[in-house]
């Protein structure tokens, strides 16, 4: 981003009563155009909002740090230079250089570290905090010619690296790839010796961007995409099966082929991280399955489902994968080496992202596995990813067990169903905050919530979060099911509350309701509903209790709760984690 475009983006006006987002920029340097830019990606993201960055005070990276924790905000990025840890490490400092410095240094980093641990861990039980640097040089401190490594360079990045470990054990931060910076930033295009000594700023205008840009997306990161849908001649393989053989095509070095064994074996790894991997091909099921069964394929069975091979269009085996999955098309990516078979597919699914398999060009396969791997990359595995596949196979069972409609009592009490509902006053639960922030039909209103709102929520008086998790004889589901209430007096006031759809024509719902009646004791609860284009299953779930139920808040009473709950099958456990 140059400067002129961040700019013009924080000068545009905002709407009267626009909600406020407030990011902490902790840093050692005077701010300037580093400020600047961090304050336009914000706008860029969230362009509803009034952005209010906040600095701190120039030379004071630790106490700027230290202050920040007993604030809210939605946020805090924080950027450190060498200059931090020890000022003579910085051009601005004029405290000798040489021998002495050099062990002074070496003696104090440690315990400067520590501190900063401290301090960091505070701060990230008040926010989310992205770290990063630094990115600097370091000034020629010692007699060492710069073309050879130093003992106090090699010992410094020895304690920085031992920092960065405990850090990135922190919940709550999230550390910047050095990788990822160098990319976007040469090194030799970053230092801006004049800015640095007239004003105590030492980055250029485009590394200032690189810094803000990386960091901002390291605080505040994209979902991830849910499921990637695949071609398989000329993409997963070299070759055309049906032509060919299904012992010819080819996936690798031998044959010339590396490019399709890199491809698979992504695959693999996104299929393992939870990522859905299903196969659209045109093409004879009977050979497709043959050569989906080869002992040399890197992309296994297990990982693939479902499986659509026809000659039909591709984009009608693409609708029946979206509707094995049930999720939309904007989560998902449909790779394919044809320009005319994507173009039919996004024609059809327009939110779709549809890329093409660049066979013939193996950088520009490389670059496709970096692109993929920024669609569908997590911080963070959970059991209930690498569970999805399993649990779709399993509804995918039950739909054709009970096809035609809900499921009966005789095939429920079947299942030997057990519900696990966890209760807790902690923001704790990441798996909780996940799932309330990703699921669209059975969700009470649609509210998404930033980390800090989510922090905020437990603050409230009788605030308390339902987690529940599931299995039966199909397989366990994991955490599906998230509720979060205020319990205040006979009534209990419900702010959210969404469930998987995996977890559909199980009663699941009907079970939490009446164990929260008992928990609470209480005579009513109250549902802040609220319709959004995609809610319709909460909907018609309250019509149970409301036949008539158009779509507004509502009050379910105890007796009619009763009155209208089906018979049911679940063993139930019930825990309680306080979590402060």
């Amino acid at each position: 981003m140059r400067l002129s475009e961040a700019l013009q983006i924080n000068q545009q006006p905002l709407t009267p009563g626009a909600p406020a987002r407030k990011i902490h920029l902790v840093s050692g340097l005077t701010p300037l155009h580093l400020e600047t830019m961090v304050k336009a990606y914000a706008r860029r993201r969230f362009p509803g909002d009034s952005v209010e960055v906040v600095c701190g005070l120039f030379g004071d990276f630790e106490g700027n740090l230290r202050r920040i924790a007993a604030e809210e905000a939605g946020g805090a990025l924080v950027v450190v230079e060498w200059s931090d840890l020890d000022a003579r490490l910085g051009m601005r400092a004029s405290a000798g250089w040489g021998e002495a410095a050099t062990a002074d240094i070496l003696q104090q980093a440690p315990q400067t570290l520590r501190r900063w641990i401290a301090a960091l861990s505070e701060a990230a039980r008040a926010m989310p905090v992205a770290l990063l640097g630094p990115t600097l040089p370091l000034p020629p401190i010692t007699h060492f010619p710069p073309a050879q490594a130093n003992p106090l360079e090699l010992q410094l990045r020895c304690a920085w690296a031992g920092f960065l470990n405990q850090a990135a054990a922190l919940r709550g931060v999230r550390l910047a790839s050095d990788s990822a910076l160098d990319l976007r930033s040469p090194h030799a295009a970053r230092y801006d010796a004049r800015m640095d000594l007239h004003a105590g700023f030492p980055y250029s205008v485009a590394h200032a961007a690189a810094v803000a840009e990386l960091g901002f997306q390291c605080l505040f990161p994209e979902a991830p995409k849910k499921g990637l849908i695949t071609d398989l001649d000329e993409t997963l393989w070299k070759g055309i099966v049906g032509d060919a053989g299904v012992e010819n095509v080819s996936w690798s070095l031998e044959g010339h082929a590396q490019p399709h064994a890199l491809y698979q074996q992504l695959l693999a790894s996104l299929a393992e991280a939870g990522t859905l991997i299903g196969i659209a091909s045109k093409n004879d099921p009977a050979t497709v399955r043959e050569a989906l069964a080869r002992s040399d394929m890197l992309l296994k069975p297990s990982h693939i489902f479902p499986v659509e091979v026809s000659w039909g269009a591709k984009s009608e085996a693409v609708a029946r994968i979206l509707k094995a999955w049930n999720i939309g098309a904007d989560a998902v990516v449909f790779v394919d080496d044809s320009p005319m078979e994507l173009a039919e597919v996004n024609e059809k699914f327009p939110a779709m992202e549809c890329v093409r398999f660049p066979s013939a060009d193996p950088a520009g396969v490389v670059e496709l596995l970096a692109r993929l791997r920024r669609a569908f990359g997590k911080s963070e595995v959970r059991e209930e990813d690498r569970l999805r596949l399993g649990s779709l196979r399993a509804a995918a069972e039950i739909g054709e067990a009970e096809a035609g409609g809900a499921a009966s009592p005789d095939f429920l009490s079947r299942l030997n169903a057990q519900v696990t509902i966890e209760y807790s006053s902690s923001p704790e639960d990441g798996r909780a905050f996940e799932l309330l922030n990703k699921t669209n039909q059975f969700n009470l209103n649609g509210v998404r919530y930033s980390e800090n709102d989510w922090r905020g929520y437990f603050r409230q008086p009788g605030a308390f979060l339902a987690a529940v998790s599931y299995q039966d004889r199909f397989g366990p589901l994991g955490k599906i099911a998230v509720l979060g209430g205020r319990s205040q007096g006979p009534a209990v006031h419900v702010d959210f509350w969404v469930m998987s759809c995996r977890a559909f024509s199980r009663q699941i719902e009907f079970q939490l309701l009446r164990r929260l009646f008992d928990r609470f004791g209480a005579a009513e609860f109250h549902f802040a509903f609220q319709s959004t284009p995609r809610n319709g299953p909460l909907a018609d779930f309250f019509r149970t209790f409301f036949p008539d139920f158009t779509g507004e808040p509502l009050t379910l009473t105890r007796e009619r709760f009763d009155a209208a709950c089906p018979e049911l099958f679940h063993r139930v456990s019930e825990t309680t984690h306080d979590g402060h």
